[in-house]
């Protein structure tokens, strides 16, 4: 894994470059640029804004310009979102972005739009226009993979776990340093490793989690679309079929197809050969594709869409876990006893018992994501036509909405004293009040807590990743003792737009337990 080392690293290092650079124009573009501004197609390249009357506008400026607004979205969303909500008193307001203005809703439309016509109110737009999916690939409106995950991966997750703990043991003793004595780690880069190489497992086997190649560039495509999407951001709309051509990450994404082309669609022939049927993802979808879904060249370019989407927001998890505790180690204590009873109770293993067993853990997890969630907005839509609400509201056409997740969980009329970490909040949420001790829980998705969207297009594959992270936890608190370095205190995650990810500059002190809990 030596390749993949400082692949995280990277992504840290050249999604801000890309975010503080701006847009240059080589002398290839600009002699095209002529063709291109004598063509009537640049105005279809943007289309006029119309705003919703009566609604206020955050970080406007005193001349009456959200100019500033807007390239303060970039790195700090987070902040101007908490400033728009509060602005708003948890009702509708604008933020500004480099894209235009977005309209953040209140809770009371969640329940209305969550099964909006797609044609109207548009999931996979938004995800598209995050990551520039027209050039990067990124985002597919395939509902193979979904489908699969909700009537497969998940009714299969206590089968599943077995080889899930296993590759977690595998997989730490090939990419974690041994640490005998206090070794500094790289926790991003060594998590987004190991996550790698576990969800794969899941995906298609040890035939995918030990193959390399495969781990790395399952990590390296999120990377070169995440850094392509930031600098092809940095060219106006008109210029950007051209500027794709001369960005070195979207050139190399074909080179990631090409590898899961190779890899993949003999695994499926051979499986077909023989009659192998796997418990995977891999197998499940060949099972339930449709139509053109059982060309195996798009099943092999949906897994890889999926691992995109599934090792880099799991690997952001234990990355922000790790870092809470060694910011307040108090922590750790009860959720080792807490463990140690749940694995005494089912003779080693994580099993679903064992599961329901760590509420301290479940609400741990909660809590770190109510402070530090991957995403900022939730439940983004792009709103394709003129669209009322029940009372009578209009969200105009070519509107980009969505819930401002971080401002509402940190609204007082929510979550009391929301300011202060309380690391088994919601563990004595559910305590008090059991009838409501579902919606508590880490991966539930509700009006009050959609870090995971809401709706039928919540993250299907939330009740893996939440197994997922909690047994990769549960190895850390088993087998290492850590702390930060001297004098460092916790790393502040990076804002880059709607992202808040966690900072892969981070150290984080290890050393191996003696005994183990």
């Amino acid at each position: 894994m030596a390749d993949s080392q400082s692949l995280t690293s990277t992504l840290y290092h050249q999604a801000q470059k890309a975010i503080d650079q701006p847009f240059s124009l080589t002398p290839a573009l600009i002699a095209i640029i002529f063709l291109l501004v004598s063509s009537s197609a640049i105005q279809s390249y943007s289309k006029r804004q119309r705003l919703a009357p009566g609604i206020p506008i955050v970080g406007v400026d005193k001349n009456g310009s959200v100019k500033a607004a807007r390239q303060r979205f970039i790195p700090d969303a987070r902040g101007l979102l908490r400033e728009g909500y509060e602005m708003a008193k948890g009702g509708l307001f604008y933020v500004p972005s480099p894209l235009g203005e977005r309209l953040m809703l209140h809770p009371k439309y969640i329940e209305e739009l969550k099964s909006a016509p797609i044609d109207k109110v548009d999931f996979v737009a938004t995800f598209q226009e995050m990551f520039e999916g027209k050039y990067t690939t990124m985002g597919s409106r395939s509902t193979l993979h979904p489908r699969v995950v909700k009537a497969q991966v998940n009714q299969h997750l206590g089968d599943l776990m077995p080889a899930i703990e296993e590759e977690i043991l595998d997989s730490f003793e090939a990419v974690w340093p041994k640490c005998d004595d206090w070794t500094e780690v790289m926790v991003a880069d060594k998590f987004t490793q190991l996550v790698g190489r576990v969800s794969s497992r899941m995906f298609g086997g040890t035939k995918l989690s030990q193959h390399e190649k495969w781990v790395n560039t399952t990590i390296t495509f999120a990377v070169d679309g995440f850094i392509g999407a930031q600098k092809i951001k940095k060219y106006p709309h008109f210029l950007r079929p051209i500027a794709c051509r001369f960005i070195p990450e979207i050139a190399k994404i074909k080179d990631h197809y090409k590898l899961a082309h190779d890899l993949l669609i003999p695994m499926l022939k051979e499986r077909k050969r023989t009659g192998e049927k796997p418990m995977d993802l891999l197998q499940w979808m060949v099972e339930n594709a449709k139509g053109d879904e059982t060309d195996e060249q798009f099943i092999a370019d949906i897994q890889l869409k999926v691992s995109f989407a599934a090792i880099h927001t799991s690997a952001a998890a234990p990355t922000q876990l790790i870092y809470d505790l060694c910011q307040m180690p108090e922590i750790i204590a009860p959720l080792r006893e807490e463990l140690k009873a749940a694995l005494e109770a089912n003779d080693g293993h994580l099993t679903k018992q064992a599961f329901n067993m760590m509420p301290k853990m479940d609400s741990f997890l909660k809590e770190s994501q109510r402070f530090n969630p991957l995403l900022l907005i939730t439940m983004e839509r792009m709103v394709h036509v003129d669209y009322q609400m029940s009372d009578g509201f209009i969200i105009p056409a070519h509107t980009s909405i969505g819930v401002p997740t971080q401002a509402v969980s940190m609204d007082p009329s929510i979550y009391p004293d929301p300011e202060k970490f309380d690391a088994f909040r919601f563990a004595k949420l559910r305590e008090h009040d059991p009838e409501r001790a579902g919606k508590m829980q880490y991966a539930s998705s509700n009006p009050q807590s959609m870090s995971f969207g809401f709706g039928r297009h919540a993250c299907p594959g939330r009740f893996f990743a939440s197994n997922e992270i909690k047994a990769i936890m549960a190895h850390v608190l088993t087998h290492y003792d850590f702390k930060f370095p001297e004098g460092q205190e916790r790393p502040p995650s990076l804002g880059v737009e709607t992202q808040f990810l966690p900072n892969h500059e981070g150290r984080v002190l290890m050393k191996a337990r003696e005994g183990g809990l």
